[in-house]
């Protein structure tokens, strides 16, 4: 079983992309994670770039990692200029890393258009920059910047340019796609060519502006690569770079290649929305293997299927890389997956039994009035309950009012003044907030607390509004989902209604009521 190399670069390239800032205890927090799970290479950032990436780097030396070589990364040489002089190499070596990544022009295009040096300059900044870090004893990986765009232009050069890295004493060659716009037989064709001419390590770098770029890595390595660079999630600049999370379990789990012990693939979900969460980017449910959907069965006659053979739709074990087969409720579902979300909550029922129908009835005709079940496991929980009577609601609402103000030179004031009723003793508050539903929020929770402690423990962390009758306008229906969490979990409710905050009383009352269930509450 031939070893494949993981080289990530979330750090370095994966911040370049949009919306994404990480910082140095970001950075160190990613790379713990990555050592953790056993990625061969962190590539740390380029120290000669700015300051933060230079700190991470003296926060990393003081760091045990076990299994993950952290790299530096940085350009060739300034054009005539001894290397030792170069701020910029200078600034690599002080980051004290024993590998280094130098990226050089492959492509003729950017020598005499970009650097507006000549192609021979070009070849001497390659070779003093490399025999300068090797003379201070480094491992040295050559990224060839732009190299299949060069060799597909002016084939000659690029291989000059990687012959030039390889007689210098760089220890491999990494190809890059910086453009991400090659098509996949092509670049395999290529990756073969090139490891027929050279007799050292050939690593893959691509990026995902034709969608291709997991694709083009697993080309490579099935070309003759044993190193494979990208970013977890995909993360990157313009469309991002090869997902690690892809790329892994196929190179490991569907073409035979060993990239990291088979137990540490369980960890691959957790790794990629720890990475997500940290990197305050929001997690893509339909990503391969770790996202939510990826396990996740709607349609009735899948579902049925999956629970006879789990085989028949889905292409591997979700457990494999740490995610799990999920069944969603919506008016396409049927009854199967009505009598799996029953079992779940320890509910005894059958295809055949009239509850089981009456549910089914129930949620097909309330996704028909605008209700989402699938976003909202909580309120269907608390729906099945209701319907079956096995349920107790922990207040009863006596009414509530909400008032919104604006004065000359001064914010909105949003107030909510509410009245409840809980074991027959009546609580009557007020409370204001950044909006009508906030201020709703805060009035509903300051009534409750003095008769459930528990719900100063859950918060929302995310409120959705979706019209759904658009040429209805002002007086269209609106679905609010809302997302709840506390320390242990999080949960989704729904409400429906003509009036937005109608519907959010209804996400909110069951966001609350579903805390309280949760926690077993007496």
């Amino acid at each position: 079983m031939r070893e494949v190399k993981l080289y990530d670069t979330t750090l370095r390239d994966g911040s370049q992309g949009e919306g994404i800032s990480l910082s140095v205890a970001d950075k160190v927090k990613i790379a713990k994670k990555l050592d953790s799970i056993g990625v061969h290479y962190i590539e740390g950032g380029w120290p000669g770039s700015n300051p933060k990436d230079m700190d991470f780097f003296k926060e990393a030396r003081g760091i045990r990692f076990r299994n993950s070589e952290v790299v530096g990364f940085g350009s060739t040489k300034r054009p005539r200029l001894n290397p030792a002089k170069d701020a910029n190499l200078r600034a690599l070596v002080k980051a004290g890393t024993s590998t280094v990544a130098i990226f050089g022009k492959s492509w003729d295009l950017h020598v005499t258009g970009v650097l507006k040096v000549s192609l021979q300059e070009n070849l001497s900044m390659i070779k003093e920059t490399i025999e300068y870090l090797k003379s201070k004893k480094l491992t040295v990986f050559y990224d060839a910047e732009h190299f299949f765009d060069g060799y597909t232009r002016n084939k000659d050069y690029a291989l000059e340019t990687l012959t030039t890295a390889v007689n210098a004493g760089c220890d491999a060659l990494i190809l890059c796609d910086t453009n991400g716009g090659m098509i996949t037989h092509e670049l395999g064709a290529i990756v073969r060519a090139i490891s027929s001419e050279f007799n050292i390590p050939l690593g893959i770098h691509t990026h995902n502006d034709s969608g291709m770029a997991v694709a083009n890595s697993l080309a490579a390595i099935d070309s003759g690569c044993s190193i494979v660079q990208g970013t977890i999630n995909g993360y990157g600049e313009r469309c991002g770079n090869a997902d690690l999370c892809v790329v892994l379990p196929n190179l490991q789990l569907k073409m035979g290649y060993s990239c990291l012990k088979d137990a540490r693939i369980r960890e691959l979900t957790e790794l990629s929305r720890y990475v997500s969460e940290v990197s305050n980017m929001k997690q893509q449910d339909s990503q391969p293997f770790v996202g939510r959907s990826a396990f996740a069965h709607k349609a009735g006659v899948h579902i049925n299927a999956v629970m006879k053979d789990p085989e028949t739709y889905e292409h591997l074990r979700p457990d494999i890389v740490g995610n799990h087969r999920r069944i969603l409720i919506s008016e396409l579902s049927g009854k199967t997956s009505i009598i799996l979300k029953a079992k779940d909550m320890e509910l005894d029922l059958s295809k055949d039994d009239p509850k089981t129908k009456k549910i089914l009835r129930l949620v097909q005709n309330l996704e028909n009035q605008g209700y989402y079940f699938e976003a909202a496991d909580a309120s269907f929980e608390l729906l099945m309950k209701r319907a079956l009577k096995r349920y107790r609601p922990f207040f009863t609402l006596e009414g509530f009012k909400v008032s919104i103000e604006k004065r000359e030179g001064n914010a909105l004031i949003s107030e909510a003044i509410i009245k409840i009723r809980v074991n027959k003793k009546e609580e009557h508050t007020a409370a204001e907030g950044d909006g009508p539903v906030n201020a709703l929020d805060n009035a509903l929770r300051k009534a409750l607390n003095k008769f459930y402690p528990t719900l100063a423990g859950m918060h929302l962390s995310d409120f959705k509004v979706r019209v759904l009758d658009e040429k209805a306008g002002t007086a269209a229906r609106v679905r609010v989902l809302i997302q709840s969490q506390d320390e242990k979990s999080s949960w989704g409710t729904v409400g429906v209604s003509e009036n937005i905050i109608e519907a959010s009383w209804q996400a909110l009352t069951d966001s609350v009521e579903y805390k309280l269930l949760k926690d077993k509450v007496k």
